[in-house]
């Protein structure tokens, strides 16, 4: 399940984002410290699971929770136990951690989160499918620093291997990756990505010009190898 942590304190956000990296099930996507900024990247992205504080300064977890038009699962984190039966009258909520919370308490709800979407899935299964596949085409997840990097694969326009590292050029970030190409290779999807050269995989739809044995790709002029050539040319819609 993709997530997101929203809370003011920095090492109560620290505490859930260990928890969630040591779980299989889920994937951190991002963590906010103000719940203004929240609510502007899920207007944008969707999540299956939100970590709320509720006592944050000027924009409380509760504001959140009237804001948010379809929300998805929400599990609650806070200090004050008084807010429970509050906060269970929505019915996004899945739990509610009390601080300091405990990887014991922490594994209780999110099993209870998978148990929801298990059953939400049984009941949408071919719609669901859909929806699972279509978002693997989509999106890539890179390990960054001990954090899984959701990344639009569409934004892709290049890929370079630096000795034990791959570099994943975007048009608003890059990223550096400890993989090969050939691994990231078998992850994306081949009408769209080619590999042009021992050390460059390109998306053959950010081309801009081609010129001999290179290509033109943003500002980056990419060789292309004489093996490779005869593939880039089939795949190219020519005139």
């Amino acid at each position: 399940m993709n997530c997101i942590i929203i809370d003011d304190e920095k090492m109560a956000r620290a505490i859930v984002e260990k928890f969630i990296i040591e779980n299989k099930h889920l994937i951190l996507d991002a963590e906010f410290s103000d719940a203004i900024q929240a609510i502007k990247y899920l207007n944008q992205t969707p999540v299956d699971l939100i970590f709320l504080d509720i006592h944050m300064p000027t924009f409380t977890g509760i504001d959140l929770l009237q804001t948010l038009k379809n929300p998805p699962k929400i599990i609650l984190t806070t200090s004050d136990k008084n807010f429970a039966i509050e906060a269970f009258e929505y019915d996004c909520i899945v739990d509610y951690l009390v601080k300091p919370i405990t990887k014991e308490r922490f594994e209780k709800s999110i099993n209870k989160a998978l148990n929801l979407k298990k059953t939400y899935t049984n009941s949408n299964n071919n719609n669901n499918i859909e929806e699972v596949k279509q978002d693997s085409n989509q999106y890539l997840y890179v390990n960054i620093d001990r954090r899984l990097i959701k990344i639009e694969i569409i934004s892709i326009f290049l890929i370079e291997a630096k000795g034990d590292y791959i570099l994943i050029k975007t048009k608003s970030k890059n990223y550096t990756v400890h993989s090969t190409l050939k691994k990231i290779e078998s992850k994306l999807p081949k009408d769209l990505f080619l590999k042009i050269h021992r050390s460059y995989i390109i998306n053959i739809k950010q081309i801009i010009d081609i010129e001999d044995n290179s290509v033109l790709i943003d500002k980056h002029v990419i060789p292309v190898s004489r093996s490779n050539r005869p593939e880039l040319i089939k795949r190219l819609n020519l005139l």
